[in-house]
């Protein structure tokens, strides 16, 4: 009988503990609820400043070497001066060539 006695006393002190400890862990769970984590935001926000300056230096430096592009292309010419009047020239005296000798013999054509 001595044995048995042992083994409920035992199971009696393990029982008591567990209940101690289902106990305590009730009352970490209760804290763990009613505690409230705050995030640190405040290294998130410099970041994201320091970035958006970042991003807005680089828009402005892209729009300025759009408008850069724009105005180039603006007084971009094809052909330079030069060149159309010298076509242009050529042109006229290859018609009024072409006339001079086309009018001679059309004229002796007719007689």
């Amino acid at each position: 009988m001595s044995k048995i006695e042992e083994l409920t006393e035992i199971l009696v002190n393990e029982i008591d503990g567990f209940n101690k400890d289902v106990t305590k862990l009730e009352i970490i769970s209760k804290k763990l609820e009613t505690t409230k984590i705050a995030i640190d935001l405040t290294e998130f926000k410099s970041i994201l400043e320091s970035h958006q300056q970042n991003i807005s230096h680089i828009l402005n430096s892209q729009e300025q070497i759009l408008n850069r592009f724009e105005s180039l292309l603006k007084k971009a010419k094809i052909y330079p001066n030069w060149a159309v009047i010298v076509f242009i020239l050529s042109l006229l005296f290859g018609i009024v060539s072409t006339l001079y000798f086309i009018l001679p013999i059309s004229d002796a054509l007719n007689f």
